[in-house]
């Protein structure tokens, strides 16, 4: 019985069960109680005739009326004289006396049991009222042993039809619960293991058909899982693809700039002022370049390598960064940088640049989309746990979607066109140095981001 339904056919059984023997104590104790009401009945019936007939039956038939009452002797009540009306020898002393008129429930389930727990067949007394006002009581005395063996055929037919009434009942109840929640539930599982045989099937994807609401919410959720872990795999399958091509690309590119670098090193030595000034910028950048191209030929996997730490001023890297996306004082785009000259943090140079790259890049898309300027303000500073530094600007905001997946690669892209990889990648660098990229605000006033990188050092800094 290890299975659902077999459990609850057991469970079903035990309570009907249960709630046979509660309606059976009560109604054994009734039973007894109409047993001896039904005696002192008859006895009525037999003094009433001895009255009728005023002294003139026979032993035999006084005998015969007793007999046929199933009593030893009958006292009755009338007009304030107690009169024994019939009587007959009494094998044994009287054990008990049961006042039907002074009862309450619990009192004749106890005396019920009592009858039924107790093997010895006793003579006891009973008194009652008597029927249609026919005196002020009536008392009677009989052999318990009639009582309890009616008792105990009643209580043995009561438990009979009680079990076959449980066994219908579970067994209708078995089925209702098979139809209704294990055939169900055995969908479901059979759907998973379906889909996890081949979970980028979508034909395997469940369709909720239970009328159960609580089933139907399962059926919903395992089909909103599915769907979600189909695309997650799709994606996963593409990312894999993309990863490959731009390892080959990288590799090509990386040739390239290598030789773009050999000829950046001989402009370096140009005896024009402007070109010797501009020469050093280009060199670094690209060096930047062709590093990072080999750092994605050694990438491998979906993750950034980790960042080399050292301490470094803010406020240079800053301006370099607003220097290589082509922010100057003549643009559209005003810069208003807010970094203390002094302040001085520890991260790895070149993906600093890459977060701050990305950052500065999208609030400059963000306001020439509205087309009427704007404003980026970069701050830094540091508390007592970390520095942080913050990136605004007055644009339009990012929509709601793009909120909704900011920093999930190629979900997260707030430009049309744009591929929602810049915000992923700048959270995944932030994170590598043990530190946290979040939204500050957004709305109609502009956007702003915070980078909260730590003071506290890893242990083989120390």
């Amino acid at each position: 019985m290890n299975t659902l339904s077999g459990r609850f056919l057991l469970l079903t059984v035990a309570f009907v069960m249960l709630a046979e023997v509660l309606i059976f104590v009560p109604s054994i104790a009734r039973f007894r109680v109409d047993f001896l009401m039904l005696r002192l009945e008859k006895a009525q019936i037999a003094s009433l005739s001895q009255l009728a007939a005023e002294d003139m039956l026979t032993p035999e038939l006084e005998a015969e009326l007793l007999a046929n009452a199933g009593v030893y002797n009958v006292v009755l009540r009338r007009d304030e004289v107690r009169q024994l009306v019939l009587s007959s020898p009494i094998p044994e002393p009287i054990s008990d006396t049961y006042d039907l008129r002074q009862t309450n429930p619990l009192q004749l389930i106890r005396d019920a049991i009592g009858t039924l727990a107790d093997p010895r067949d006793q003579v006891i007394r009973v008194i009652g009222e008597p029927v249609q006002e026919a005196g002020v009581l009536i008392e009677i005395t009989l052999q318990e042993g009639p009582l309890r063996r009616a008792m105990l055929d009643y209580g043995l037919r009561i438990l009979v039809l009680s079990a076959l009434i449980s066994v219908v009942t579970a067994f209708l109840l078995f089925l209702a619960v098979r139809r209704l929640l294990v055939m169900p539930i055995k969908r479901v599982v059979r759907h998973m293991q379906a889909y996890a045989e081949a979970p980028e099937d979508a034909r395997r994807v469940i369709s909720p058909t239970a009328q159960v609401e609580e089933l139907r919410l399962a059926e919903e959720a395992l089909q909103s899982l599915q769907t979600q872990m189909i695309g997650a795999l799709r994606q996963k399958e593409r990312l894999a693809q993309l990863g490959g091509a731009v390892a080959k690309i990288s590799h090509d590119l990386r040739n390239i700039l290598t030789t773009a670098q050999l000829f950046a090193d001989r402009i370096e030595g140009s005896v024009d002022p402007v070109v010797a000034r501009s020469a050093p910028k280009l060199v670094h950048s690209i060096s930047r370049a062709v590093s990072l191209c080999e750092s994605t030929l050694t990438f491998g996997k979906a993750e950034e390598p980790p960042p080399r730490l050292t301490r470094l001023l803010l406020r240079p890297l800053v301006e370099e960064v607003i220097e290589g996306e082509g922010l100057s004082a003549d643009s559209d785009v005003a810069v208003l940088i807010d970094v203390p000259p002094s302040l001085a943090i520890r991260a790895d140079g070149e993906q600093l640049y890459r977060v701050l790259g990305n950052l500065v890049r999208n609030a400059r898309q963000a306001i020439d989309a509205q087309g009427s300027g704007g404003t980026i303000e970069i701050a830094g500073g540091e508390s007592e746990a970390d520095w942080w530094i913050r990136i605004g600007d007055s644009g339009p905001g990012l929509p709601p979607r793009a909120r909704e997946h900011l920093f999930a690669a190629f979900q997260g892209g707030a430009r049309k066109g744009g591929t929602g990889l810049g915000l992923a990648i700048a959270s995944e660098l932030v994170r590598g140095h043990g530190g946290r990229l979040h939204l500050a605000r957004s709305d109609a006033e502009g956007t702003e981001f915070v980078i909260h990188l730590p003071k506290q050092a890893e242990p083989s800094e120390h």
